[in-house]
């Protein structure tokens, strides 16, 4: 594992990307049979999920962060590094920040990549940028994460395809003068690749993309590795969960997010979930929360925020961030690409 900390820079703001097409999981009842749906409804709380209708990721990235700027005031000329995180980027190459990059207008001094991850990628994409910003010499950052990830699951898997919604988050960073800190604790374990994969795809074995996924494995590495690591990070910046005031977990669904919960030991009211209408977003999940929670809920005064996201790999990332509120949030809904 490794555990650092650094200068945290300020949450300016949230806007989360998703297709209008929603689409009901209690309407599958018809396919796989209304006590299996119930029953995976009841254990996950999701219930209606949005599905990417032919928009690609850059299509979500661009229209997010967008909005994002204008809300903002932010000019493309004052962004210094744009970071992409994906698992179902538009190309095999160019790399899909650079689509995002020209679609935006931003300049050539924009420091610009991806990072192919999954569920752990908004922390692993707020270290990254917060260790240059650190650095020195940057001041303003885009961090885009999100998946079309209902691509890969076919229409008649019951397992996989009540979990999964497509949505991406933009959000801004900033660098200030404020000595507010962030923590991290970053950690992979390679043993975890055969139980959450897409085997086709790549080179190794060309052909449609299909997400694989053994659940079962997923809640023991969740259960057995995210407790240790938030408790890393939190001991790096010297707090303790009891102090948190929001505590955003990946939102893979309602009874992990609650079984971690109570691992950690949180309080109910420190947890946010938001399942129920987006379901499972991969890498748009925390960021995705965090923008229904900032809707919600406004306050002048810097907040101290708990991160933790854990998934494909394995990967974990975890992250203890006190920064101010941000400034400005929306949903933004697109229409099918044909449409568009």
């Amino acid at each position: 594992m490794v555990t650092f900390v650094t200068r945290a820079p300020a949450l300016r703001g949230i806007v989360t990307a998703m297709p209008e097409r929603q689409e009901a999981n209690r309407d599958l009842s018809a396919l796989f049979g209304e006590e299996v749906v119930d029953k995976i409804i009841r254990a996950t709380g999701i219930e209606t999920r949005p599905l990417s209708d032919g928009l690609l990721i850059s299509d979500m990235a661009v229209a997010a962060a967008q909005d994002l700027m204008d809300g903002l005031g932010w000019s493309a000329d004052s962004i210094d590094l744009l970071v992409v995180v994906t698992q179902t980027p538009d190309y095999p190459l160019p790399a899909t920040s650079y689509v995002v990059h020209g679609r935006l207008g931003l300049p050539m001094t924009t420091a610009t990549l991806d990072l192919r991850l999954g569920c752990s990628g908004f922390v692993y994409g707020l270290s990254v940028i917060s260790s240059m910003m650190a650095a020195g010499g940057l001041k303003r950052a885009l961090l885009i994460g999100g998946d079309v990830i209902n691509t890969m699951i076919a229409a008649d898997d019951r397992a996989l395809r009540l979990l999964f919604g497509d949505a991406v988050a933009a959000t801004a960073l900033e660098a200030t003068g404020e000595d507010h800190q962030i923590g991290f604790d970053l950690g992979a374990d390679g043993t975890g690749v055969p139980h959450l994969m897409s085997e086709t795809g790549g080179v190794a074995k060309p052909g449609d993309p299909r997400l694989y996924m053994d659940g079962a494995r997923v809640l023991s590495f969740s259960l057995r590795q995210v407790a240790p690591s938030v408790a890393r990070a939190l001991g790096v910046v010297g707090q303790t969960a009891e102090a948190m005031d929001h505590v955003i977990l990946h939102q893979a669904n309602a009874m992990m997010i609650q079984s971690l919960a109570k691992k950690i030991g949180l309080r109910d009211d420190q947890v946010v979930e938001a399942v129920k209408n987006y379901g499972n977003t991969g890498p748009a999940s925390i960021p995705l929360a965090m923008c229904d929670l900032f809707r919600e809920h406004t306050s002048p005064h810097p907040v101290n925020l708990l991160l933790s996201g854990f998934g494909v790999g394995w990967s974990w990332a975890s992250a203890v961030w006190r920064t101010e509120p941000p400034r400005y949030g929306n949903i933004v809904r697109l229409p099918a690409k044909d449409a568009l």
